[in-house]
């Protein structure tokens, strides 16, 4: 079978993220044929269109990162019930200066934890519809609202709870159905 490199992005810059945590655990139990890359956007500044005559380097950098994927996942926590500011700037920059948008059809999901009982659900409603206007196919089924509890992941790095592994597990096998069925259709459909 086909390998599919796979862009990711953490949507939290702290050092001891748990979408962090989330996401090295979640590789362990991915599909061999999809191979995971972090896209970075820690050294980009604050969106303005001040800079489309001009892109920055940081700016070109990222965009170029997003378009040499084969697919896009996004692990991000959920503040004040939306996106983190930092996530949002950074495909801020990705889809600019309009008309290169860097995400079209690139197919993507999103994923999160959360200390809370409902997870990330509203957060993720918010990327959905950023994707959505991005042209980006994503995979709405099925969605993944983790609440992140104390020893959800083990010292390894793994998910502990045998149950949660194997759903991420499937999660993670629909994810790569995505990516072959959307990357499988003619690039004009």
């Amino acid at each position: 079978m086909k390998t599919y490199k796979v862009g990711y992005l953490i949507g939290s810059i702290a050092k001891e993220s748990i979408n962090r945590k989330l996401a090295n655990a979640l590789f362990k139990l991915a599909p061999p044929q999809l191979q995971f890359e972090e896209i970075s956007f820690r050294d980009l500044p604050i969106y303005s269109y001040d800079h489309d005559a001009d892109y920055p380097e940081a700016g070109r950098k990222f965009k170029q990162a997003i378009e040499s994927s084969d697919a896009i996942l996004i692990v991000t926590p959920e503040y004040n019930r939306s996106v983190p500011g930092g996530l949002k700037n950074a495909i801020d920059w990705a889809s600019r200066p309009w008309g290169t948008n860097s995400f079209d059809k690139i197919p993507s999901a999103v994923i999160g934890t959360s200390p809370g009982a409902i997870g990330t659900a509203v957060g993720q409603q918010h990327m959905r519809s950023i994707l959505g206007f991005l042209n980006s196919p994503q995979m709405n089924s099925p969605e993944a609202y983790i609440q992140f509890k104390d020893g959800m992941i083990n010292d390894a790095g793994e998910i502990a709870d045998p149950s949660t592994a194997e759903f991420l597990g499937k999660y993670l096998k629909a994810f790569h159905e995505h990516i072959a069925h959307v990357l499988s259709k003619p690039a004009d459909s």
